[in-house]
């Protein structure tokens, strides 16, 4: 019974253990103070800025086409907007003008959103 506690303990309950990916073990270590590793609660997807309470990612939501996702533009947070943080795509990794933005798709539900990010507009309108 020891063996089987010990083994979940350091398996599963601790930080940075097996439940965490190994994509983000990794980042986590790196990251500095006030930065996040992308797709966390409260980050900015285009700078990775750590967001505090109240702080919003500025964005357009456009009408749902009957379905239960809608099309969303995201521009970024007030760091990144304002020229103080290197504003990066997450899918290709360019980094983007002041122009630029993210493209996405934002599935609601009852208590939390959900955002998908399928890329900039270089990545993502490229005229082939």
């Amino acid at each position: 019974m020891v063996l089987l506690w010990l083994g979940f303990t350091l398996f599963f309950a601790l930080p940075g253990g097996l439940s965490m990916p190994v994509a983000r073990r990794k980042h986590r270590k790196k990251q500095a103070a006030g930065e996040s590793f992308p797709g966390a609660p409260r980050t900015c997807p285009v700078c990775s800025a750590r967001l505090e309470r109240g702080e919003r990612v500025k964005s357009s939501v456009f009408p749902s086409m009957g379905g239960a996702d809608r099309f969303m533009h995201i521009a970024g947070c007030v760091y990144c907007l304002e020229g103080g943080r290197r504003r990066v795509c997450p899918v290709c990794g360019a980094v983007l003008r002041t122009d630029d933005f993210l493209l996405a798709r934002l599935f609601e539900k009852p208590r939390r959103s959900h955002v998908h990010v399928f890329g900039c507009t270089r990545c993502k309108m490229r005229r082939k």
